[in-house]
């Protein structure tokens, strides 16, 4: 079977744009739908898969992903009529009578929701595909099987937390034998996921798109000036669920598209909603504690209860507050389970994989091993890379290295001289991360450089820290790990061990944390390779890793698009397969 799985709601913020005119232009992220993406499975494994965002330029776009389909069959040496279903992760119907009571709601719907809109983008994206083989999967359904299906584990728990789903925000599955039985859920009425995004925009920032900008704030603020809201605003009920009444309050259909009244009573309750023309202060940073403190509760709630429940000792983790690192780091080391596993595609762009081996698993045993990094986008041959080279004649200089070693020995000197490195290799991670393939490089031992790679290259907030990337042989001398421990995903927090804190200030946050990334060689060879390298000129087979981007742009994917961010960005060697690229001379 070879089954193409999408996720993305198109139609879901030119409708609110339509519908509510006069909003703030921020206002339209609150919206479902985003991160749309394409992944293809054929006999239960996955090929190819890549996020619509890095074809079109758009962050975080909803739109059809017909940019990351035609990538996924190109890999594969297929056509769209070589498929066999296609898979979505959304389905609507069964909740079609919940939304013709209201114009507003039927027409939602009609253009954003239900399947007659999935397939008029069908028809027009793939012309000639037969409709009767798209098929909707459940949103959480899509978020639990991406998660169970590729754990390697036989039976677990499985928790699927995010904004919401269909009509969810937190769902409860045991995996068993290849199927997922759903054991408990919590309506989108009382979503953690929603709050946090909520308080994230009050804040600020963006909603469904800076919710790590909270957490990476909350380290430098203390919970106890507004724990006691958030204990109010965050009740923990007996049977493992939660309700949050200030979700509750909005009534009208303005106030559920927009929450509206949620976020009046914020303003009334809590503090005033940061203009973006006002610096961060300690009223803020002590609301970012003490909101993802009240996240950490009510996870820890939920997970502990179905713990007991089920007696499950294994746990799989999906859906957007999966992406949560330091609840998961919190998670891990709790000890309520003998291992865990977080989906590292855990957001909406993983729900395109989850859909596909859902349906896959219907009519036929999905072969269930551990994800691998991955790294499933597209790669570019030499020959591209050239040619994307000479379209830059008289901006850049460049020299083709003859091998690997010789790449890794060159980009480690420079590492060691604290430069600031881009290096693109091989294929195109899918999912939020920079895995070491589409990266921006550092030593983090030097100090200055976390805020000149934030200031110049970057161009973010000072407060947020950045991730380490360390061979996996090496990461219990820095970090509070076990020997051998595998953190492959970047996608939970350790703790930077207390006796080397001061040696790697670019990389240790406020309180000691770091979200690592271990790289073993199965994991990633060539970046395994250049980490051997950079401990030979450096003593540390670690680096600053943060993704090879600016602020607002995706994450890069071709060669050109590294050349032009290279370029505008202060970086002054670029690393693209073996070509090594500096700036023109003057």
């Amino acid at each position: 079977m070879k089954i193409l799985g999408i996720s993305g709601l198109e139609n879901s913020v030119p409708f609110k744009q339509a519908s509510f005119p006069s909003l703030d232009e921020r206002d339209y992220r609150i919206a479902q739908g985003m991160d749309s993406a394409a992944a293809l499975v054929i006999d239960g494994k996955l090929i190819a898969a890549a996020e619509q965002e890095r074809f079109n330029g758009k962050k975080h776009t909803g739109d059809f992903p017909t940019g990351a389909i035609h990538y996924c069959l190109k890999e594969a040496g297929l056509s769209i009529h070589d498929i066999d279903e296609v898979a979505h992760g959304f389905n609507y119907a069964p909740f079609r009578a919940d939304y013709q009571n209201a114009p507003l709601a039927r027409k939602l719907y009609d253009e954003v929701l239900s399947k007659d809109a999935l397939l008029r983008q069908v028809s027009r994206e793939l012309p000639g595909f037969p409709l009767d083989r798209v098929h909707q999967v459940d949103h959480h359904l899509a978020h639990a099987a991406s998660a169970a299906l590729t754990s390697g584990w036989s039976e677990c728990l499985v928790i699927v937390n995010d904004a919401m789903g269909e009509t969810d925000a937190i769902t409860v599955y045991k995996f068993s034998n290849g199927r997922l039985e759903k054991l408990h859920s919590v309506p989108a009425a009382a979503s953690i996921g929603i709050l946090y995004s909520l308080v994230t925009l009050h804040l600020g920032f963006d909603f469904n798109s800076d919710e790590y900008k909270l957490m990476g704030l909350a380290p430098y603020g203390d919970p106890a000036r507004f724990r006691h809201f958030f204990h109010d605003a965050v009740e923990l009920l007996p049977d493992g669920s939660i309700r949050i009444p200030i979700l509750e309050l909005n009534r009208t259909p303005e106030e559920s598209q927009n929450f509206s009244a949620t976020r009046a009573f914020l303003d009334k309750n809590l503090i005033p909603r940061r203009p973006l023309d006002l610096s961060l202060n300690s009223n803020h940073e002590d609301v970012a504690a003490a909101m993802q403190e009240s996240l950490e509760r009510a996870v820890m709630h939920v997970t502990e209860h179905f713990a007991r429940q089920t007696g499950l000792r294994k746990l799989a983790l999906a859906g957007g507050v999966a992406l949560n690192c330091t609840a998961n780091g919190k998670l891990i080391r709790s000890g309520l389970f003998d291992e865990v596993y977080i989906q590292p595609i855990a957001g909406d762009d993983g729900t395109a994989l989850g859909a596909a081996l859902h349906r896959a698993s219907l009519s036929e045993p999905v072969p269930n091993l551990r994800f691998p990094v991955p790294l499933f986008g597209p790669r570019y041959s030499a020959r591209e890379i050239v040619a994307a080279l000479h379209r830059f004649n008289g901006s850049i200089s460049w020299q083709l290295l003859p091998s690997l070693d010789q790449v890794c020995e060159q980009a480690a000197k420079l590492i060691a001289e604290g430069q600031v490195i881009a290096w693109f290799r091989g294929r195109l991670e899918y999912g939020p991360r920079a895995l070491g393939n589409r990266s921006i490089l550092a030593d983090p031992a030097h100090p200055e450089l976390r805020d000149r790679i934030n200031a110049m290259v970057k161009k973010r907030e000072s407060f947020r820290p950045f991730a380490p990337a360390c061979a996996v042989e090496d990461a219990h001398r820095w970090f509070e790990v076990a020997e051998g421990a595998h953190f492959p995903y970047m996608i939970s927090t350790v703790q930077v061990r207390p006796a080397v804190r001061q040696l790697l200030p670019a990389i240790t946050h406020v309180n000691g944390s770091a979200r690592l990334q271990t790289v073993s060689h199965d994991d990633n060879p060539d970046f395994h390779t250049l980490l051997q390298a950079v401990g030979k000129a450096t003593g540390r087979q670690l680096v600053l890793n943060t993704s090879f981007n600016v602020k607002s742009q995706p994450t890069v994917n071709t060669p050109e698009e590294a050349i032009e961010t290279f370029l505008r960005a202060g970086i002054s060697n670029l690393f693209l397969e073996n070509f090594h690229v500096t700036r023109a001379s003057a």
